[in-house]
């Protein structure tokens, strides 16, 4: 009677395995490859893949080490892999959503699980028969210690995905404060990812959890079936990384279509013109581009030719230039000097704290407390002199 090496469910695990080594190759295949977020991906699936493998040999009573050389390293790999996937799944998501991250010397604090989880195997010799509880014998190590290992296995990956989902939760309300509108549909499905993943290591958790107290079959299942979401969860990537990703790192309001040849009328200028400087309509809260557009009686198409072409930026950093300009007068004007901070950027026209010190920043170098401090020294000066 015939064999079988695999099972259908170890099958499971050889198609991840693939899929993630696939899907890695076709990321270094894209023209933007160069970006980080990319290698980041890259370096998940790879972590994802090996674990699969390791985990289909570890089990697969086919593929058991005999060697104690084998004994050893395969805990060194499969505990290293799953201690580096929550840390390459946060820093992928670090690098969709902040457009310039770097890779610098403070991101190999992530590797200190991995670092850690490997000396302790080294430590107490942990050996592939005791991650399986089939080691006996005066050698065998305390059930305990085992169990406490698979638990850091688990909860790890677990805390970066948590992260990872508030990360993106931060990131949308930064968006939602810079801009009245921007395109969601890529933002939802990073978010549905993320999730996926929470979910998936959540269930591996439980799962691992819950075998302490029902039947060893029972707990196998549970695990056949966590082999199966992360099967689905790595094509969920492959399709996300195919269609949306790169567009995520593009998330700023749409320019005009019209062709850059095409000057805007003088006539639109000047109303645009009137309307930031004599009316001062950047003070409004909540403006958008089809707000003000309607407040000028211009079509939002005009408006936007003008401000692209014209004024060479998009409608949301031009109204917010603005909306900067008069918050450096209010801060220099000694007048002034008992508003608050939120007083005057809620005067100028910003939702939050965030946004304006944000864009203040940038446009001027310094927070606007700096910012206030050496205008009125400067005003002090001036006035004794």
């Amino acid at each position: 009677m015939k064999e079988y090496i695999f099972n259908i469910h170890d099958l499971t695990l050889i198609m991840t395995v693939a899929e993630c080594l696939l899907l890695c190759v076709f990321q270094q295949a894209l023209p933007i490859r160069d970006r980080n977020y990319g290698r980041l991906l890259s370096l998940f699936l790879l972590t994802v893949a090996t674990a699969a493998a390791c985990t289909l040999l570890l089990w697969n009573d086919q593929f058991r080490p005999s060697s104690p050389l084998g004994q050893t390293l395969q805990p060194y790999l499969l505990f290293t892999t799953l201690m580096l996937k929550g840390p390459a799944f946060y820093l992928f998501v670090s690098a969709l959503t902040k457009h310039d991250l770097r890779l610098q010397r403070r991101h190999a604090l992530h590797l200190t699980p991995a670092l850690l989880m490997a000396i302790l195997i080294f430590a107490f010799g942990l050996s592939s028969d005791d991650l399986r509880y089939v080691r006996t014998g005066a050698e065998a190590l305390p059930i305990g210690l085992v169990d406490r290992v698979w638990d850091l296995a688990k909860l790890v990956p677990l805390a970066y995905a948590l992260a990872a989902v508030l990360m993106l939760r931060r990131y949308r309300g930064e968006l939602e404060d810079e801009y009245s509108h921007f395109s969601t549909t890529e933002l939802s499905w990073l978010n549905i990812l993320t999730y996926g993943v929470l979910i998936s290591w959540s269930w591996s958790l439980l799962v691992h959890l819950l075998g302490y107290r029902i039947p060893a079959s029972t707990a196998d299942m549970l695990g056949i079936i966590d082999n199966y979401t992360t099967c689905i969860l790595v094509n969920a990537f492959f399709a996300y990384s195919l269609s949306y990703a790169h567009q995520l790192l593009a998330t700023r309001p749409q320019p005009s279509r019209e062709s850059s040849e095409e000057k805007p009328p003088e006539s639109a200028v000047a109303r645009v013109r009137q309307a930031m400087e004599t009316e001062k309509i950047y003070l409004k809260k909540n403006l958008s581009l089809d707000i003000f557009s309607k407040s000028i009686q211009l079509s939002p198409r005009v408006v936007s030719s003008v401000v692209n072409k014209h004024f060479g930026t998009n409608f949301f950093e031009f109204i917010n230039t603005y909306r900067v300009e008069e918050a450096k007068a209010l801060l220099a004007d000694a007048s002034r000097a008992e508003m608050t901070i939120m007083d005057i950027l809620l005067e100028c026209g910003f939702n939050s704290k965030s946004a304006f010190n944000r864009f203040f920043s940038r446009l001027t170098g310094m927070s606007p407390r700096e910012y206030r401090k050496q205008a009125l020294e400067k005003s002090q000066l001036a006035t004794a002199s």
